[in-house]
């Protein structure tokens, strides 16, 4: 087959999971023989037209806006343009768009051209905002039913997500296909792989030598479950006799500083330690001297995160949120707790990090599971069986 693929980002430009779903699924389906041409937006010294790891990637240029939406618009201008170049030499089988970012150009094309069109939804904005409740939220869910509709078949990360596309989109189950996201386990192998460090001194920078680190990794946001996390963190101390750290990484300065204060508040302060955005090489560091990790969600499509987790060998805490209890299964590969609630949360933390010998079949179990059920391979050749169910 011949794809023609509509991503709002792809490496070096990651804003959110769709770069790394993008740049790891489509190499495994050129594997199995097909053409991948990717349509992208362009990054500043990377070529406007390459060959990644197999996929012909276009570079569109968008000039900076700062009205978000009116820069969308105008990236789904730009790459209809060159999609219409494209098309008037190239022949397509399929047209596969990620996410209501690129509704406008998918559906221009897949109407103009007659090209079969699948989606992959990799999150709906009723879920992460818990509903529509204002005119943006109406705007982007406008997008997202326009999307699904033209879509011969949507693809979703988890059965979770295939019953909320039914709830919020109308989207019929029998429409919809469920494909896991996944990691490259090569991928990890080589950028996990212990080089020549110190790691003392290195774990060191975030925690006296006696106390156990958990950290999160994430966007600072309130569907993450912060809040939730640092109000199960006083048990946590108290059980560990005070011998404990808490690292939170990532960026959303405004809430940031919402949580240092309840931290504060709590008085924990001193125990918590906000490192804002950390480089992947200094993350793939740091998660050699961790001990624990915990994603809280509120709400999680998937929980890219988690699979991180299984690779860096951390045992894991999440809540029974969304896609995360099909990715970690409870007392096998990690601890699922119950979402929203601190106390289930804390137990959760204090068992992992009282019972080390007990976890650690937690993380064999887990690596199994990276390339059994979450592979790219195996979930590339899903995908491929749903590609031919719309060519045919």
């Amino acid at each position: 087959m011949r794809i023609l693929a509509l991503a709002w980002e792809f490496p070096p430009r990651i804003i959110g999971g769709i770069s790394r779903h993008v740049a790891e699924l489509y190499p495994e389906i050129v594997k199995r023989g097909h053409d991948v041409h990717l349509i992208t937006v362009a990054v500043e010294n990377e070529p406007l037209e390459a060959i990644v790891d197999g996929i012909h990637v276009y570079r569109v240029p968008v000039e900076a806006n700062n009205d978000f939406f009116q820069w969308v618009r105008q990236m789904n201008i730009n790459m209809l343009n060159f999609a219409r170049e494209f098309l008037a030499v190239n022949s397509m089988d399929l047209l596969h768009a990620h996410d209501w970012l690129v509704e406008e150009s998918a559906i221009a094309i897949t109407h103009e051209y007659q090209i079969p069109l699948v989606s992959t939804i990799h999150a709906t904005e009723y879920g992460r905002c818990n509903g529509i409740h204002n005119d943006t939220q109406r705007y982007i869910h406008h997008k997202e039913l326009l999307l699904t509709q033209a879509s011969q078949r949507v693809i979703v990360c988890s059965e979770y997500m295939r019953g909320e596309l039914q709830r919020a989109l109308d989207c019929p189950a029998e429409k919809t296909d469920v494909v896991y996201n996944g990691l490259s386990v090569e991928r990890w192998q080589n950028i996990t792989a212990e080089h020549e460090h110190d790691f003392k001194a290195l774990r060191e920078q975030y925690a006296k030598p006696d106390e156990a680190i958990v950290y999160f990794v994430g966007r600072i946001t309130y569907e993450k479950g912060l809040s939730i996390l640092l109000n199960a963190m006083p048990r946590v101390i108290a059980a560990m006799n005070d011998q404990v750290r808490l690292v939170i990484i990532g960026t959303g300065d405004a809430y940031s500083i919402l949580l240092q204060r309840q931290a504060w508040d709590l008085g924990i302060y001193h125990k918590v330690l906000f490192t804002g955005f950390m480089a992947d090489v200094d993350f793939w560091k740091f998660q050699k001297v961790a001990n624990c990790a915990v994603f809280p969600s509120l709400y999680e499509p998937f929980g890219i995160v988690a699979l991180e987790s299984f690779a860096a060998k951390i045992p894991l805490v999440v809540s029974d949120t969304g896609g995360l209890p099909e990715v970690v299964r409870h007392k096998l590969t990690g601890i699922v707790t119950r979402v929203n609630d601190a106390d289930s949360l804390a137990n959760g933390i204090i068992e992992i990090l009282q019972n080390k010998d007990h976890v650690q079949t937690f993380v064999d179990n887990a690596q199994l599971e990276l390339r059994e059920r979450f592979g790219w391979d195996k979930l590339a050749e899903q995908t491929e069986a749903i590609f031919f169910k719309v060519k045919h």
